[in-house]
């Protein structure tokens, strides 16, 4: 009997330590199953390491990437090829945040039962949310400047226009030679995702909303801009004269020397919280693809530094999107719904699937009362100082701001313009900026407005 015993403690453990082994093993496929399949080894679902299976489509259902006979195939049209080159991806995977490369997993069909064995061999559909007609529309207006334009439904959360550029068409893959030169250089980064940049004026926002909350005297405080202000020793020059200005005048004409003087009041550690409670110095996920962090470096009190910084100048680094997602924020109250680019995964007999994609998340940015505060603020710039420029009046309801980004390196500034509609006929969120360009106004401006005709028309 003991014997027995002995033999029957053995084979329990046994049994133990077999199913912990599989319990290891298959918490392993769980968790990278999909990872493992979507190898470029893997012949079922690569050919030549080239993803072969798997469509994407717009939200239109216009056709982006395919595959015809075992090859990769891209959109008929040479313009929407390049406008939503970033946003697909291309063969070589070069483009690492491209659907092609991010969403392999979905395209495949991968499932833990059943691999990536499909019952046609065709793999699934990616439906992004993004409309290629804006995209093209918004890669025109840029020209041949390099620089990304973004646009959302601040309601939803879908990602309705993002382009990059410079960019390439697909089917004629960049070389080292090109890649070298100036007018190809970062043509495999999405910089709506993947690039920060310094923010100039449009983070007069950050430093305006921690002001509203802050000083309770703001509203009553005049300031007066002789064209500079004097700083610790150092000279900060206005874009203008403004006299004697108060806090709405300042704003929508972008006086330095009002947002100087702020940022003195507000000292370094406020605007190192709000411009990392609004989101802009870490990462956050837009369809489970991280989105680049900003950054915010805490000048000392009383340093020309620190004023600089609550001009949008110093070391402060801003993403597109994230800045995006500001507007999103003050258009919603204060709540931001998340951006996201897949609207959908379809299996190939047609039945939905990867539901999470779908899901609409969200997270409150500021209070409510300082969300219809700089509202209101942001549509005193619109009708009082941009409503005269490129057709800008005809944009009921528009709420927004214009930058200009000086660089160190002492190129021309970078350009911005970033808003929303308040019209929920068009409940849009954008964000635009034209590397090394020059004025806001003058280069920004039209690249959306031109995406803007489009929306609303």
């Amino acid at each position: 009997m003991k014997k027995i015993a002995q033999r029957t403690t053995a084979c329990l453990l046994l049994l133990l330590f077999m199913a912990g082994g599989f319990g290891f093993h298959f918490a392993g496929l769980v968790k990278n199953g999909g990872e493992w399949a979507s190898f470029p080894v893997n012949r079922h679902a690569f050919s030549n390491a080239n993803l072969s299976v798997g469509s994407i489509i717009d939200r239109n259902g216009e056709v982006l990437a395919a595959v015809d006979n075992g090859q990769r195939i891209f959109s008929e049209n040479e313009l929407t090829r390049r406008a939503t080159l970033h946003v697909t991806g291309d063969e070589q995977g070069n483009i690492g945040t491209g659907a092609l490369s991010y969403y392999a997993r979905e395209l495949m069909g991968y499932s833990i039962v059943n691999g990536v064995y499909s019952l046609f061999d065709s793999g699934n559909i990616v439906q992004l949310t993004i409309d290629s007609t804006l995209n093209k529309i918004a890669f025109e207006a840029l020209g041949s400047n390099k620089g990304a334009v973004v646009f959302y439904n601040y309601r939803t959360g879908e990602v309705l226009c993002m382009t990059s550029a410079p960019s390439f068409d697909p089917y004629y893959p960049l070389n080292e030679q090109q890649l070298n030169t100036g007018a190809y250089e970062g043509a495999y980064i999405n910089r709506c995702v993947s690039s920060s940049y310094t923010p100039g004026s449009v983070f007069k926002v950050i430093t305006l909303a921690a002001a509203i909350e802050n000083i309770p005297e703001l509203f009553d405080m005049k300031f007066y801009c002789p064209g500079y202000i004097d700083i610790d020793g150092e000279r900060i020059h206005c874009s203008g004269i403004h006299n004697n200005c108060d806090i709405y005048e300042a704003f929508a004409f972008s006086c330095n020397v009002a947002f100087a003087e702020l940022a003195q009041i507000l000292k370094s550690k406020t605007l190192e919280k709000y411009a990392r409670n609004f989101g802009l110095t870490e990462s956050f996920k837009m369809s489970g693809m991280p989105v680049a962090g900003g950054g915010f470096s805490a000048a000392p009190d009383g340093s020309s530094n620190l004023s600089w910084s609550g001009i949008g100048q110093y070391d402060d680094l801003v993403n597109p999107l994230a800045m995006a997602r500001v507007m999103a924020a003050v258009a919603n109250g204060g709540v931001a719904v998340n951006p996201r680019i897949v609207k959908g995964v379809t299996a190939e007999l047609g039945y939905p699937t990867a539901l999470g994609f779908s899901l609409r998340t969200s997270e409150r940015l500021m209070k409510k009362t300082t969300a219809d505060i700089l509202s209101e603020m942001l549509r005193y710039n619109a009708e009082n100082v941009y409503a005269g420029y490129y057709g800008l009046s005809e944009i009921k309801g528009l709420s927004a701001k214009t930058g200009t980004a000086e660089l160190r390196s002492g190129e021309p500034p970078h350009a911005w313009f970033t808003g929303f509609i308040n019209d929920a006929r068009y409940p849009v969120a954008f964000s635009v900026i034209v590397e090394s360009s020059g004025w806001g106004l003058q280069y920004a401006v039209p690249v959306a407005q031109a995406v803007l005709n489009e929306i609303i028309k």
